[in-house]
């Protein structure tokens, strides 16, 4: 599997992060500021194919991970609550990549929601954060949208036993109704894409292992809530992302605000839910200039 068709090198890896859970990443680069992609659901990795290589190309590392459940990494029966999630993303950049520096953690959808859970838990550790398209559990915004009926899948994913059993078989015709009912543009994910996804999700346990991801949300309130009370909100540069064509356009700013104080928000055009993939350069324009301002800059 390539990120691109340029001629960036990417090395592979797996590792153990906690007993019998395996993280799968892709690295590349030599920067000295280190850039961590995390994906969201229904996809791997190779959701950051299009962006990846660019941003090694402005100077930095960067680091592509299969979290908890996902890809090519382990499908353990738990530990899908993100407090714990982003504890497996900690021990992988600095226990085993020996990454020491401050990074700039982008997460997408539930890969926002470990982003943030990462930033709460070790403040110290980043230099900026990017969240995109996600209903971050802690908010008060999270509680208004999580009844929308635009979020169905929230109940469906969160009943025990059930999606399993209607998905048993037809998980790429599920994942396709998943794509196709939130992009702007469905054409942005392939057939070939939509395979790799498949391909993954084919796998015994990993359809599970997605659905728990939504089963541990309840938890993942309360952990972000704890954390807020406990040390306030979030100090560091925050970037919002949303795709134009997508509810969080209208609501990223006020949800944000209520988890970090020094916020930026930003809409890529062209765009619904899977921004990274419909429009990789609009997201690029916007998300290149804030890591190199509040990051690379100031090394």
């Amino acid at each position: 599997m390539h990120m691109s068709t340029d001629s960036t090198e990417w090395s592979h890896g797996s590792s153990e992060v906690a007993p019998g859970v395996r993280l799968h990443y892709a690295r590349a680069g030599v920067g000295e500021h280190t850039v961590v992609l995390l994906h969201g659901y229904p996809q791997t990795w190779h959701s950051w194919r299009h962006v990846a290589a660019p941003l090694v190309r402005a100077g930095n590392s960067v680091v592509c991970i299969d979290y908890r459940g996902a890809g090519s990494s382990s499908r353990p029966a738990s530990g899908y609550d993100k407090w714990t999630m982003a504890g497996d993303v900690r021990v992988l950049l600095r226990e085993i990549l020996r990454v020491n520096e401050p990074i700039s953690l982008v997460g997408h959808d539930i890969g926002s929601m470990v982003s943030l859970a990462y930033a709460l838990r070790f403040r110290d550790e980043l230099s900026t954060l990017t969240l995109m398209e996600a209903t971050l559990p802690g908010t008060d915004v999270y509680e208004r949208l999580r009844v929308d009926m635009r979020h169905w899948h929230f109940f469906f994913h969160q009943a025990l036993d059930v999606p399993e059993q209607l998905t048993a078989g037809r998980e790429r015709t599920y994942l396709k109704l998943f794509f196709d009912g939130a992009t702007f543009n469905p054409e942005a994910i392939t057939l070939e894409d939509l395979s790799v996804y498949a391909a993954h999700f084919e796998q015994p346990g990993a359809m599970r292992a997605g659905f728990e991801l939504y089963r541990a949300f309840a938890r993942d309130d309360r952990d972000n809530r704890a954390a807020l009370v406990d040390a306030g909100r979030l100090t560091l540069p925050v970037l919002g992302v949303a795709g134009a064509a997508n509810l969080f356009s209208d609501v990223n700013g006020e949800m944000l605000r209520e988890v970090a104080t020094n916020v930026q928000v930003a809409v890529v055009p062209d765009a619904g839910h899977y921004v990274q993939e419909e429009n990789p350069a609009g997201l690029l324009d916007v998300l290149i200039p804030f890591i190199d301002h509040n990051a690379r800059r100031k090394k």
